[in-house]
């Protein structure tokens, strides 16, 4: 069975964007990023993403058919269904779960299979630590200090959380770190 597995680009002072929820400076290389053994292994090994409204509606979601690297189920946390469906195809579906963080992890495990799930959005990410359900964390770090911003491990229950550090990733600017979660 795959795994659970959480993480965003931090900037060196912890933040996964700045005050206004920019995230550009986290990703100047990501024309590169998608070229690099970390970010191809991501894509190879998930089967399935979920991920929070706010990560859903950062772009346009019809724009997903096209660019977006994971190209498998997409199951989007939220309160209220939105009325129109983005466009969708065999292997690119969205579904939107309103029964919380456990349903939508239980429901993109059930699609995915053998490959990973995978975390976007940093409520979510903060959700499924606390609720037990992240089995890895993937953390990239970049070095620029954004003053402040979004934090991903705020609200965290840190004193439940242990980490053991399982690979290390270096690409151009970026520092990439995977941790396994201790139970």
């Amino acid at each position: 069975m795959g795994k659970v597995v959480g993480g965003m680009t931090l900037s060196l002072d912890g933040f996964v964007s700045d005050p206004h929820g920019d995230v550009s400076r986290l990703y100047p290389d990501l024309g590169e990023l998608r070229n690099t053994e970390m970010l191809q292994e991501e894509i190879r090994t998930t089967g399935a993403v979920v991920m929070g409204r706010n990560s859903y509606y950062m772009g346009d979601p019809d724009s997903y058919l096209d660019d977006y690297e994971f190209q498998v189920p997409i199951f989007v946390l939220t309160h209220h269904v939105p009325e129109k469906k983005p466009k969708q195809t065999k292997t690119l579906t969205v579904t939107f779960v309103t029964e919380g963080v456990a349903r939508a992890v239980a429901e993109a495990k059930a699609a995915a299979g053998d490959k990973n799930v995978i975390l976007i959005g940093a409520s979510t990410n903060q959700q499924c630590i606390n609720a037990g359900l992240c089995d890895e964390l993937h953390i990239g770090i970049m070095p620029v200090l954004l003053g402040d911003g979004l934090r991903l491990f705020e609200h965290i229950d840190a004193a439940r959380l242990a980490l053991e550090k399982i690979r290390v990733f270096e690409s151009g600017a970026r520092t990439d770190i995977w941790f396994r979660v201790v139970r």
